[in-house]
């Protein structure tokens, strides 16, 4: 009988600053440290290049983007796997000609980059105006390859969204991964989002019998916007949950982490084959979905 499939991941969890190098140094140090604690896949925060700039709308921060093509932070996580033998999601704001996106490059655990994907769902609120920054991403939802596992890869604001989740699986991705980057809400005070976003998570994870893996910032950032300055403070809050939506490793919002867990990926798949939700899906009957008001194409 073959060998259990099994793999190790993890989600990093740290404060940034607002520059680059020191954070990623910070980056690295907390990979070797995954790696040293026997991860495989290695999940870095959303844009840990610096702060989470999409507080203001503001030209010329502009400037923290750079082409996809021999981008350093890229680079440098390349090597970085190759080193370690393990594979590396590197979050990163991509400038494409006139283009900009927010994205990420999956590297393989032989340093080997399996391509990008460019985030899909543009949020547009108080503190989080990132359409003003970023196009819609133009690659669609995708499933990668790597050595240990095929993985899905989306971005912060498309965790919210079934349809994205369901999307990565239904190619065939083993495991989910999101790199993130969610805290308070300047507008309100009051409004706490972390529990409902950590069950929304959860929901992908059980509707789909995958593990996912969801890293996020922490830590307090004050941009100076137009009209003043904004400050949001990261939760954190960084998980890993299994395949019935369970979490099985967390960290809280004031701590640096570096959460690891394994799963057998044979005896996941077994189980979600037996579950029989993909046999009983009804494709014929979700046309509504691709449509904004449910009513039904023509």
């Amino acid at each position: 009988m073959a060998a259990a499939r099994k793999v190790v991941v993890s989600a990093l969890q740290f404060a940034c600053s607002d520059d680059v190098a020191t954070n990623v140094a910070t980056a690295e140090r907390l990979v070797r440290t995954a790696h040293e604690k026997g991860a495989t896949i290695i999940l870095i925060q959303e844009l840990f290049e610096g702060y989470y700039f999409c507080q203001a709308q503001r030209a010329d921060f502009f400037k923290r983007a750079k082409p996809y093509k021999d981008h350093p932070t890229i680079l440098r996580m390349q090597k970085l796997a190759e080193e370690l033998g393990v594979v590396i999601p590197v979050s990163f704001f991509e400038e494409a000609n006139n283009a900009y996106y927010n994205s990420v490059a999956i590297i393989d655990a032989d340093g080997t980059d399996l391509g990008l994907y460019r985030k899909s769902h543009i949020p547009d609120g108080p503190g989080y105006q990132e359409k003003f920054y970023f196009n819609p991403g133009d690659t669609g939802f995708k499933a990668f390859q790597t050595k240990f596992a095929k993985i899905g890869v989306a971005i912060c604001w498309d965790q919210w969204f079934p349809e994205a989740a369901r999307a990565m699986v239904l190619q065939g991705a083993e495991i989910l991964f999101y790199p993130t980057a969610i805290g308070s809400e300047p507008q309100d005070a009051g409004l706490d989002s972390r529990d409902h976003w950590k069950r929304v998570m959860q929901g992908h994870a059980g509707a789909n019998l995958v593990p996912l893996v969801v890293s996020n910032r922490l830590g307090k950032e004050v941009i100076d916007t137009e009209h003043g300055k904004s400050e949001i403070t990261f939760y954190g809050n960084s998980f890993i949950a299994g395949p019935s939506g369970e979490i099985v490793a967390s960290a809280d919002d004031k701590n640096e982490a570096v959460l690891v867990a394994e799963f057998d990926l044979d005896k996941i798949k077994y189980k979600r084959l037996g579950w029989g939700i993909f046999r009983d899906r009804r494709p014929d009957l979700y046309k509504l979905l691709l449509t904004l008001d449910g009513v039904t194409p023509k």
